[in-house]
Parts: structure tokens; sequence; C-alpha cells
């Protein structure tokens, strides 16, 4: 079937005809929770492991060498397995008594996330010069102090593109949500298609996620060139 071929038919049949619509807006609805707390966590624990790699290295300390070893097993395994395979284990084994498909796939994905967001943030880090931090060291700040107020802020800066590339990139990823119950966008599709027997629908799902993506795409852009005047004013 051509994709032209009756596209009112076809809009009619998947999108109004029995308010199939609503499938759509509950899975974008879905899926951007999905993708908005997993960011949240991901980037929580990609900011605490990188830290925590970062004063074991620098400090020497044993028990921060114990937790780098930890969190350097976490960001191996987790980078090296498929984010449905990690999915399935959150759903099904680890948090198998949970009711709720919704904080799962959170849970799931910001664990993902935070295994990349830590080597973004390590990457950021470490491009920031040394003499920071030995300038606030030299003023009595403590290292947790100069790394809040001194380090961090230069490295997040350093770091905005390829965190936001990281959202997209989670944003997408959610669409695999629908394989542990959750009623996200590309399951919305798959819906749809199964009851109309039009795989067009799908055009439709990639234009929405197209249209997302491009919207944060532009929002990114437009805090960038933000801080990058913040930088000249100075």
């Amino acid at each position: 079937m051509n994709f032209f071929d009756g596209i009112y038919d076809f809009f009619y049949t998947a999108l109004i005809e029995q308010n199939r619509y609503k499938y759509i807006l509950e899975g974008l609805q879905n899926t951007l929770i999905i993708a908005f707390f997993a960011t949240i966590l991901g980037t929580l624990l990609g900011m605490i492991v990188a830290i925590t790699k970062y004063f074991a290295k620098s400090t020497g300390n044993v028990l921060l060498k114990g937790f780098e070893k930890v969190c350097s097993l976490y960001v191996t395994v987790v980078r090296g397995t498929p984010v449905m395979v990690q999915l399935f284990i959150w759903s099904l084994v680890v948090l198998a008594s949970w009711t709720h498909a919704i904080p799962v796939a959170c849970i799931g994905f910001g664990f993902n996330s935070g295994a990349y967001v830590a080597e973004i943030f390590r990457a950021g880090i470490e491009a920031v010069d040394v003499g920071q931090e030995e300038a606030g060291r030299s003023l009595g700040l403590t290292r947790i102090t100069t790394m809040r107020y001194i380090v961090m802020p230069q490295a997040i800066k350093n770091i905005l593109p390829a965190l936001g590339n990281e959202f997209i990139t989670l944003l997408k990823e959610t669409s695999v949500a629908g394989y542990i119950a959750v009623n996200d966008l590309t399951r919305a599709g798959a819906i749809i298609k199964n009851n109309t027997w039009d795989g067009r629908i799908y055009f439709v799902i990639a234009i929405i996620y197209l249209v997302m993506v491009m919207i944060i795409s532009k929002v990114l852009k437009m805090f960038e060139r933000r801080l990058a005047k913040g930088d000249k004013s100075k």
C-alpha cells in the first residue's frame, strides 16, 4: 500500500476512529515521564561515579579505591550489555514484585544512562585545568568545596553539548520500554497498527520523535549560546 493512498482515511482510522489518538497521547506522556526521571537519575549517578573515581585517583584513599572498583565495574557492565536485557533484568528479577512498569523503566533507563553520563563527567572534570583546583586549595578550600564551586561548574559548561546528546539518545532508547509492558509512544503505534492493520502509523510515531528531538536540540543550542554570551561579557 502506498503511503499517500487514502491519506485522509488513514488518519481517520488510525487516530480519530474509536479515539485511537488517546493511545498516542498516553504513550507520549509515558515516554516523556520515563525520559525525564531517567535523565535525573542518570545524571546524579553519573556525577557521583565520576567524582568518586576522580577523588580516588587524586587522594589515594583506600576506601575510595574500593568504591572506585565498584564504579568501574558498574560502568563496564552497563556499557557492555544491551539496554533491553538490562530492562528485562530489572523488570523480571530485581524489581519483579513491582506492579507498575513505568517506575521500573525509569530506574532501568536511569542506571543505563548513568554509566554513559559518568564517562561524560569524567572527561569534563579532567578537561578543567589542574591549576583551578590548586588555586582553590591554596585559598584554604576543601577538596569537596573546590569541586563544588570551582571545578564542577566549569566541567558542566564543557560537557553540556554531550549531556544534551545523551538526553536525546535516552529519549529515543525509551522506544524499547514496551517490552516490559510500558505503554510508551512506540507501543502505542503497535497497538494502533494491530487494530487497523496499517503500518503507516509508524510514520506518525517517527515524526513525533523527530519533532521532540528538534525541539530539545533547539533549546540546548539556545542555552549554549546564552552561556557563551555570558562568558564573553565577563
